[in-house]
């Protein structure tokens, strides 16, 4: 058996001496000053240790589909309306999975939230139930679904893999049915673990292998290690609550299913019986498909440029999609997206509604429920004067008038013309 803090007790011990005020209190002065999405990505990276900032911040191999991901609204002109005659604030309403929300974008499920801070997904939960939105929660995620449901009372969707035994998948969709969620969400583009060279050389791992180099960076990282060795260790614990996340961690890779299939997907969808979303669809042909087979919607999704380095930009897959699907099938679109404008762009390319990841994750690791909270008012702030200033009043109106408003013109090095530019995240997810 391999020692750890965690094994010793030593969490125990330090949940009794409250010092994360102490040790959080930079990062909450510089929380407090981010402006913008960038801002709060810096403000992640100095709190949080490198393995995970990195981890976080990564994409596959070369991380060209990371920056041409984010780059590819750079692309996008919007060609706006004057004397629109209206106030603010718009009403930025909308409706997700058949439900109503005050925004038409929302936190992606992403797994392992605690690893970021340790209150993990449930810190997201409750900043989605403030602005009002939609919370998605992922089944590799390290806080339980009887939690998520005492701080989000609003529509839920709850994120699956392609696991091999069907007797968890039931399991874990009765634990959705009953906790409340509204809709599922099969990740289809997660049969292959992508490659992450950052990962790779960092040494991840959860829990920490206690290397020179990591107990190094946790020394200069005193806020994110206090706030590890004094919490309870990670449990994947929508699966099995009483399996460490570092246990779980071959199983979880023992169950993914790389053979799932069509049939597989009908299968699943017949035991979930309500809304469901394929998660994962950058081609026409496979949106078409996923229709035919009974999902009620489509979300345009390369799994944050982290599995298949060169996928395409979603945001520039996003309007064949559309046409392929007719105007009446629901569209979620997540991918690259760090502002306001960025979320404008998609809603009048053909989306119902945009995911955020990126930008929430580096919030929340940034300074936990506050963190998140300040990511999605940035983007509602930025997209309530991006549709005012473009002139459409609400979210239908700038879904009907979008293809108008919007024209591809080719790449400018001006677009990131400071030497800063790479210091504050511009371009893509580089160090």
């Amino acid at each position: 058996m391999v020692i750890n803090p965690h094994k010793l007790g030593v969490h125990k011990i330090l949940s009794k001496i409250p010092l994360n005020a102490l040790f959080n209190a930079p990062s909450k002065a510089r929380l407090a000053k981010a402006v913008n999405i960038a801002d709060l990505r810096l403000c992640a990276k100095q709190r949080a240790h490198k393995m995970v900032f990195d981890y976080l911040d990564a994409g596959a191999d070369d991380e060209i589909s990371l920056r041409r991901g984010k780059d590819a609204y750079s692309e996008l002109e919007m060609h706006y309306h004057v004397l629109s005659g209206l106030q603010p604030p718009l009403d930025l309403s909308t409706k997700i999975f058949g439900h109503d929300v005050k925004l038409p974008f929302f936190a992606c499920p992403t797994a392992g939230n605690r690893m970021f801070h340790t209150d993990g997904e449930a810190a997201a939960a409750r900043a989605g139930e403030r602005m009002g939105t939609l919370y998605g929660l992922s089944s590799l995620a390290t806080t339980g679904i009887e939690e998520i449901c005492k701080y989000h009372t609003g529509p839920k969707v709850f994120q699956l893999y392609v696991w091999k035994d069907r007797e968890l998948v039931k399991e874990v969709l009765a634990k959705a049915k009953e906790g409340g969620f509204n809709a599922l969400a099969l990740t289809v583009d997660f049969t292959w673990y992508g490659n992450r060279e950052r990962d790779i050389r960092n040494g991840f791992t959860i829990p920490p292998n206690y290397s020179i180099s990591q107990m190094v960076e946790a020394i200069r990282k005193p806020a994110w290690t206090y706030d590890f060795l004094s919490s309870d260790p990670y449990t994947y614990a929508c699966i099995k609550e009483d399996v460490p996340a570092d246990s779980l961690a071959s199983f979880v890779n023992s169950q993914i299913n790389p053979a799932f299939d069509w049939k597989d997907a009908e299968w699943l969808l017949g035991e979930w019986g309500g809304p469901a979303a394929l998660k994962g669809v950058v081609r026409p042909d496979d949106a078409i498909k996923g229709v035919e087979t009974g999902f009620s919607t489509m979300w345009v999704s390369n799994h944050g440029a982290r599995q298949l380095e060169t996928s395409p930009a979603t945001i520039d897959v996003l309007p064949s999609i559309r046409e392929a699907v007719g105007p009446d099938v629901e569209i979620i679109m997540d991918g690259g997206v760090q502002r306001g404008t960025d979320i404008c762009k998609a809603l009048a390319l053909g989306a119902d509604s945009v995911g955020v990841g990126k930008p929430y994750l580096w919030g929340l690791a940034a300074g936990g429920e506050e963190g998140v909270f300040r990511a999605l008012e940035i983007l509602r702030i930025e997209l309530d004067r991006a549709m005012g200033l473009v002139g459409t009043g609400t979210v239908d109106d700038l879904k009907k008038r979008g293809p108008g408003l919007i024209k591809r013109r080719g790449t400018s090095v001006r677009d990131y013309p400071d030497v800063y530019a790479a210091e504050r995240g511009y371009g893509g997810g580089i160090v």
